[in-house]
């Protein structure tokens, strides 16, 4: 995990496989504007417990489900990490989060998962395609820290092969 304000940019085309989810701490952008960014491979990108995050013109796709491990987490500590389902993007307990020009599709379980307490989420101009969970939003009806979530879901394109979670 990167601590502190950080904006992450790429000079080229990439194709980034990941071995272990990624964890993006407080005050990180990930910028793929100008270049091809593809993220793919096991637990991809989650936000867990952080705030003022920035996710822009990546494509994420082709994530896997990943058991409970551990994780390197703020101060360079080691923190367990419960099951990964295999989404594209997951929020836990995440506040102040833009994710925005991304193309999601096709990953093990669903796209993006806005869950336990995340709240202040704008998801825009995101294209969503080849999934049949593609949005969670709320872990379930009986979770109380859900009841206040705040989420902006606008201009965003749906399919084609989308099945369920989608907003009407």
């Amino acid at each position: 995990m990167i601590k502190g304000k950080v904006w992450i940019t790429f000079k080229n085309n990439m194709q980034i496989i990941l071995q272990r989810p990624l964890l993006l701490s407080s005050f990180t952008a990930i910028d793929g504007r100008g270049v091809d960014i593809h993220i793919t491979g096991v637990g991809c990108l989650v936000v867990y417990k952080a705030t003022d995050i920035i996710i822009h013109g990546v494509r994420i796709h082709h994530c896997k489900s990943h058991p409970p491990s551990t994780v390197m987490g703020p101060d360079s500590k080691v923190i367990p990490l419960g099951q990964m389902d295999g989404d594209a993007i997951r929020l836990v307990t995440a506040r102040k989060v833009w994710i925005d020009h991304n193309t999601l599709y096709e990953c093990q379980d669903g796209l993006l998962d806005v869950t336990r307490g995340s709240t202040d989420v704008t998801i825009s101009n995101n294209w969503f395609r080849n999934q049949d969970k593609v949005m969670l939003l709320g872990h379930d009806d009986g979770h109380l820290r859900d009841r206040n979530m705040k989420v902006t879901v606008v201009f965003n394109h749906f399919g084609p092969n989308c099945n369920q979670r989608m907003p009407r």
